[in-house]
């Protein structure tokens, strides 16, 4: 009977650690309205995201549709099988289309129906919605891997869950983030600088062509262009900088 009641008290305890451990394993950061995150996920079991060049684009394209109604882009890149972004959460938004306009156009509102506006614009304040930045991200994977199940012949999961999200609450920590961010294909053997990789947000921070990139705050992190190009031809602590992320 001792040796019962010490292993049963012995699970009991087990189990009560691995459930804490558990509960602080999938704690996340909420996705609070005006401040910045770095967002990184990749594909389940390590997979690719990307299979084909047009994944790329089509990402991005749900990326857009999904992600810019309630966050400004900094930089980004996508690599084969995973991302990064760094983005601030909009605030003062609501969504600029109600269900009162679906009886006008039903698959015109599905395409719109996650634009959004300034709060302060809208009429009726009371009865507006308020947009939840983790659904977005989360119809932008689930969108996205529809599209990758249905063209491959595929089913299941294609991303790790939940997606991985760091508040960047410092504004000294952005301009080593945008650095490891456009140097993460270099770091895995991709190229041997940043303007060589088409998948990141390098070239458009070093082009003049519309973006809807928060391309001038970007550069203001490094002062001015030139330091930006310069800056990005040193070496990045990759490895201190993964830590800090916990990726």
């Amino acid at each position: 009977m001792i040796l019962i009641g010490g292993f049963r008290n012995s699970f009991f305890i087990y189990f009560s650690n691995l459930t804490t451990y558990k509960s602080k394993l999938y704690v996340m950061e909420v996705l609070e309205t005006g401040k910045y995150y770095h967002i990184y996920n990749r594909g389940i079991n390590s997979c690719d995201l990307f299979i084909e060049e047009d994944n790329f684009s089509h990402f991005l394209n749900l990326y857009e549709k999904y992600i810019h109604p309630i966050a400004d882009t900094f930089a980004w890149v996508l690599m084969p099988n995973h991302f990064h972004f760094l983005v601030r959460i909009k605030d003062n938004i609501c969504y600029k289309y109600s269900n009162a306009d679906r009886s006008d156009d039903a698959v015109r509102f599905d395409q719109i129906k996650w634009e959004t506006k300034n709060l302060s614009a809208s009429k009726g304040s009371d009865s507006v919605k308020i947009p939840k930045p983790h659904l977005h991200f989360s119809h932008l994977f689930n969108s996205y891997t529809r599209y990758i199940n249905k063209r491959n012949k595929r089913h299941g999961s294609l991303f790790e869950r939940p997606f991985k999200r760091k508040l960047i609450d410092n504004e000294k920590y952005f301009q080593q983030l945008v650095l490891y961010i456009h140097n993460n294909p270099i770091h895995h053997g991709f190229c041997e600088h940043p303007i060589e990789y088409g998948w990141s947000s390098y070239i458009t921070c070093i082009s003049n062509k519309l973006t809807k990139l928060k391309r001038n705050r970007t550069v203001e992190w490094f002062e001015d262009l030139e330091n930006f190009k310069q800056m990005h031809k040193k070496a990045v602590e990759v490895m201190q900088i993964e830590e800090w992320l916990g990726i």
